[in-house]
């Protein structure tokens, strides 16, 4: 029996209103315990394709489909605001949503233990880390119970060493939760490690040219970056990224 997509989209374009061309006829589903990772040229659409999941944005053709309303989303930045606590700005969406302060103030503390800050919910933003600014968006998103958890390149502006540590602290909390994923990212090392399927995004507008499976069982060890098994995954991924890059300058 096969599972409902927790994203689908069919036939999606979406042209803005100057008239540029964003996405041309992309077909994509996504499944709960599924983790996409969207690898692209610059301008392909991988961004624009959250913004639609998310509903950002409406397609100018096609649907867009999410299963689900439990939905969180991860920034390029942790658009954290500065005069909140690290707790107070983990439980800002439920407090918007109008949770009981002391509903929101638990799911916020476990948010905060799990993604390692335990500690630092009275620290404000401008006294962490990229990184640990970046763990706090990332618990502001869980109390969301998400689903369906979208990230548009969080972690582009981090040291490599951070960045790793985070792609495993994802990959806990994709296997614990079993959440359907979408990553965006321009690293194909990171891609490989992330997910269980990684899709080549190419030119403008942007169109699917590749959809290629990561077979690695979670959780993933760091030293999984390092065999040859990777290496011949993360060349399949460049060699369709080159192509795709090639593709849009043609």
């Amino acid at each position: 029996m096969s599972i409902d997509p927790a994203l689908a989209f069919s036939g999606v374009s979406l042209t803005f209103d100057n008239g540029t061309r964003a996405l041309a006829d992309v077909d994509l589903q996504v499944r709960p315990g599924e983790f996409v990772s969207l690898v692209g040229p610059s301008g392909c659409g991988k961004s624009t394709m959250l913004r639609l999941a998310a509903g950002f944005e409406t397609a100018t053709a096609g649907t867009v489909d999410v299963a689900t309303g439990h939905l969180g989303y991860v920034f390029q930045e942790a658009t954290l605001l500065p005069w909140r606590t690290v707790a107070r700005n983990v439980e800002l969406p439920a407090e918007l949503d109008g949770v009981p302060k002391r509903e929101r103030r638990e799911a916020a503390r476990d948010a905060v233990e799990r993604v390692g800050l335990a500690g630092f919910e009275d620290h404000r933003p401008a006294q962490l880390s990229g990184g640990m600014r970046m763990r706090a968006s990332i618990a502001r998103a869980l109390t969301m119970k998400p689903e369906l958890f979208l990230f548009d390149e969080p972690f582009g502006a981090l040291d490599e060493i951070t960045r790793q540590r985070l792609n495993s602290e994802v990959g806990n909390l994709f296997v614990r939760d079993g959440f359907a994923g979408v990553f965006v990212t321009h690293s194909v090392p990171e891609s490989v490690f992330m997910s269980t399927r990684v899709v080549i995004l190419n030119g403008q507008p942007g169109r699917v040219a590749a959809d290629i499976p990561v077979p690695f069982a979670f959780p993933r060890d760091p030293e999984l970056r390092y065999t040859a098994e990777f290496a011949a995954i993360a060349s399949e991924v460049s060699a369709a990224l080159r192509g795709a890059k090639l593709e849009a300058h043609a």
